[in-house]
C-alpha cells in the first residue's frame, strides 16, 4: 500500500529541530519529504532531508523564497529558532506561499521581550509566573543607583536570583545564582555585561 506523501519544511538551528526531523521521518502513516533550512550544516539533517540548504543568518526573505520555489512540494512548515519567528517568518511565509507555518506570528513572538513575556504571564496566569522585577537602566541616574536597587531586590530574594536580558540572546546572557555567580558582585557584573547601560 502506498503511503500518502507529505512535504515538510523545517527551519532549523540545532538539536530540537533535528529531533523533529527524526520524528517526522519515523512516521508510520506518511511518506515524509523533509525540506530543511539550516543555520549551519547539520550532517544528520542533511542526510535526512530531501533538500537541504544553509542560510547562516536564517534570513526570513530567503526562507520565504526557498519555500515559494517548492510551493507544490511542501504541505506545511515548522520553525524552532526564535530569531526568524521574531522577524516575522510565519507572516511572510504564509503570505508569500499560502503554506501554513507552525510557529507564532511576529505579533505573538513572546521571546522578543522577556519583560513583555512576564507582564503577559502576570496578567494571564499569575500563579505560575515567578517573582520578577525589571531594572531598566534608563530609570536610574547612575550605575550606583541601579546597584542599590538590584541589591535591595536581592535582599527580598535572599540572593537567589536569575538574571535575564530583555532582548533575545539565543540562550546566552541568562545567569543563575549558584551556577553562574555566587556573590552579589558577580551577579551585578553579569547584569552589567548583559544590559545596555547607554
Amino acid at each position: 500500500m502506498d503511503m500518502e506523501k507529505v512535504g515538510i519544511l523545517v527551519v532549523s538551528y540545532g538539536a530540537r529541530e533535528a529531533a523533529m526531523i527524526d520524528t517526522f521521518q519515523r512516521s508510520l502513516g506518511y511518506n515524509t519529504k523533509i525540506y530543511v533550512v539550516d543555520k549551519q550544516k547539520n550532517p544528520f539533517n542533511a542526510k535526512k532531508a530531501t533538500e537541504h540548504v544553509i542560510i547562516p543568518d536564517l534570513d526570513v526573505d530567503l526562507i520565504c523564497k526557498f519555500g515559494a520555489r517548492r510551493q507544490h512540494k511542501i504541505d506545511f512548515g515548522i520553525a524552532g529558532p526564535e530569531k526568524p519567528i521574531i522577524n516575522g517568518l510565519r507572516d511572510c511565509f504564509e503570505k508569500e506561499t499560502d503554506i501554513p507555518m507552525i510557529c507564532p506570528t511576529k505579533r505573538f513572538a513572546l521571546e522578543r521581550s522577556k519583560v513583555a513575556q512576564r507582564l503577559l504571564f502576570e496578567q494571564a496566569v499569575p500563579k505560575v509566573n515567578p517573582r520578577f522585577t525589571v531594572f531598566n537602566p534608563k530609570d536610574y541616574k547612575s550605575t550606583t543607583d541601579v546597584k542599590k536597587a538590584v541589591y535591595s531586590w536581592l535582599d527580598e530574594l535572599e540572593n537567589k536570583a536569575v538574571v535575564k536580558p530583555n532582548n533575545p540572546t539565543a540562550g546566552k546572557g541568562v545567569g543563575v545564582w549558584g551556577d553562574h555567580f555566587e556573590t552579589r558582585e558577580q551577579l551585578f557584573d553579569h547584569f552589567l555585561a548583559t544590559t545596555n547601560m547607554d
